[in-house]
């Protein structure tokens, strides 16, 4: 299983999200650094274990309110060995293309698109291995096209099952829903996102068939160790 941590991004700063309520968000407060800085929390997370991917959310982007390119871009110099994975909001082709040239993983978020055209659009861009999707949920169901849901033969090679109203909350992963997309997207790298609170909750979701986690307040609250994150690995 592979761990990765998440550094979501709103103004500039570092945040802790919170069930998906991003009006709400405040600069994290952290056990690895004392700063909301991207770089500093990149050079925390990285100093505490040598991960090779970081999964960003742009949450201006995903809101359509501005961007944090610059800062990610930043972390692409500081950290060229390091696997980014942006989350930007991209629903266009142009919003594809400006992530690429950056030297980017795109993630395409359920949520953004309006139809499964838009998705078809720009999946015909990327090849499967220069794309993700994350599969987004909220308290209320799924985000997105129905029909992006319920066939697998539209996913790409890795699949991030995001459960927005589990992230931070300590209240457990969506285990029906990662138990129901690892059955259907066999052909896939399977992806978990929201609501771990310890190591039990990785094994648990390792025996479920889940490819990797991407984690942040677990991180940042040092409930997982890098002993624990190598016995993962194994």
């Amino acid at each position: 299983m592979e761990i990765i941590p998440v550094i979501d991004l709103l103004r500039g700063q570092v945040v802790r999200a919170m069930r998906g309520e991003r009006s709400r968000y405040l600069p994290v407060r952290s056990q690895l650094c004392d700063s909301s800085d991207p770089l500093e929390n990149a050079r925390a997370l990285l100093g505490l274990y040598p991960f090779k991917t970081i999964y960003i959310a742009d949450l201006d982007a995903i809101q359509g309110m501005g961007d944090n390119l610059a800062q990610v871009a930043l972390l692409h110099k500081h950290f060229p060995e390091v696997n980014l994975w942006l989350d930007a909001g991209i629903c266009q082709p142009e919003q594809l293309f400006t992530v690429s040239r950056l030297g980017l993983t795109c993630v395409i978020g359920s949520e953004k698109l309006e139809s499964i055209s838009q998705y078809e659009q720009l999946a015909a861009i990327q090849s499967e291995n220069e794309m993700i999707l994350s599969l987004d949920f909220n308290a209320e169901g799924f985000m997105g096209p129905q029909k992006l849901l319920h066939n697998p033969n539209l996913w790409p090679n890795k699949l991030v099952c995001m459960a927005l109203s589990r992230v931070g909350s300590y209240e457990g992963p969506d285990l029906e829903t990662l138990s129901i997309l690892s059955k259907k997207a066999r052909q896939c790298q399977l992806y978990a996102a929201g609501g771990i609170r310890d190591i039990y909750d990785l094994q648990t979701a390792k025996r479920l068939g889940v490819r990797g986690v991407l984690l942040a307040s677990v991180l940042h609250d040092k409930r997982i160790s890098p002993m624990q994150i190598d016995a993962l690995r194994a």
